[in-house]
């Protein structure tokens, strides 16, 4: 761990151009403010408005990452950073690229026998039609490489499969359309090589998309999960091998469904989550005694790959 007295000048990056700037705005902020409140020097880079490697150089010694999506969870971030010999927080090149591409992130859950549920890469509405009539419905049409539930869909009938396959396609060329499983829809945030206490999401009507995350007051949050610890353990072993065998480190959250049999199957896992105080990182983070301010310290001192 890296102490607060040699933290220097941090930068926090957010904003950004992808679909989920709104959220990385209000994460960088909320960042931002925990930063100022303990008294470490800081600054606030809108990376859509600033040049990064201007503002960089010679500005900051380190980099709070809280650019969600493209551009900040691909690793195309990490590696500017890399390249301008300045640390930042979280893992590194290749573990954000492959945990932002559901598609190969899932091929290497079942080489590593870590269950996520069946899934095919579609590259037409016939092909998602196939896979309905092979996995049946409901059935989640997602593009690969977004996050927030953008451009997803659950497909209720097979009359939804073209709409659901041409929304993805406005978000990234790779599609995936994977068996929806019906359970506890469950989170797990990651500290410093550590769980934290399992969050359990119920969403109106089941369905946990960008306006129940963000924006409705219906969607509930139970920390602890009030699933048992047997269970809870379960989930967070599960968790943290998913985490593992995608190489992450320092931090992050993976989203996992447990089914009606108690099997938990990993669906991704989140290099950058949402950090605003009302986030999941920060739910979870509080039921194991650890407030908000105290988070953003552990996360930038925290045992990080690119700790340079």
């Amino acid at each position: 761990m890296i102490h607060e007295k040699d933290f220097g000048r941090v930068g926090v990056l957010c904003g950004g151009t992808s679909s989920e700037r709104e959220v990385s705005l209000a994460s960088g902020s909320a960042v931002y403010d925990a930063l100022i409140s303990r008294d470490i020097s800081a600054e606030l880079i809108d990376t859509k408005k600033q040049n990064i490697i201007k503002v960089s150089e010679n500005r900051i010694d380190r980099a709070i990452i809280m650019l969600h999506g493209r551009g900040g969870e691909d690793g195309a971030i990490q590696g500017l950073l890399e390249a301008l010999n300045i640390p930042y927080t979280g893992s590194g090149i290749a573990a954000c690229a492959l945990a932002l591409d559901k598609w190969r992130s899932k091929l290497i859950f079942e080489a590593c026998d870590i269950p996520t549920p069946q899934f095919s890469s579609v590259t037409s509405v016939q092909e998602v039609t196939d896979v309905v009539n092979n996995l049946g419905i409901p059935l989640i049409v997602k593009p690969s490489r977004e996050g927030s539930t953008i451009g997803l869909t659950k497909i209720l009938d097979q009359s939804e499969a073209q709409p659901a396959y041409e929304l993805a396609r406005q978000y990234d060329c790779s599609v995936i359309a994977e068996k929806f499983i019906e359970g506890d829809e469950l989170t797990v945030a990651i500290l410093n090589g550590k769980p934290l206490p399992v969050v359990r999401i119920v969403a109106p009507n089941n369905n946990y998309d960008y306006q129940a995350k963000y924006h409705s007051d219906e969607t509930e949050y139970f920390c602890p999960s009030e699933l048992g610890s047997s269970i809870d353990l379960r989930v967070q072993g599960v968790a943290m091998k998913a985490f593992k065998a995608l190489g992450c480190a320092g931090w992050g959250r993976v989203d996992v469904m447990l089914d009606k049999a108690g099997v938990p199957w990993v669906l991704e896992v989140n290099t950058v989550p949402g950090m605003t105080k009302h986030s999941l990182v920060p739910m979870a983070a509080k039921a194991a005694g650890i407030n908000f301010e105290e988070l953003v310290v552990a996360i930038l001192g925290g045992n990080n790959v690119a700790q340079l």
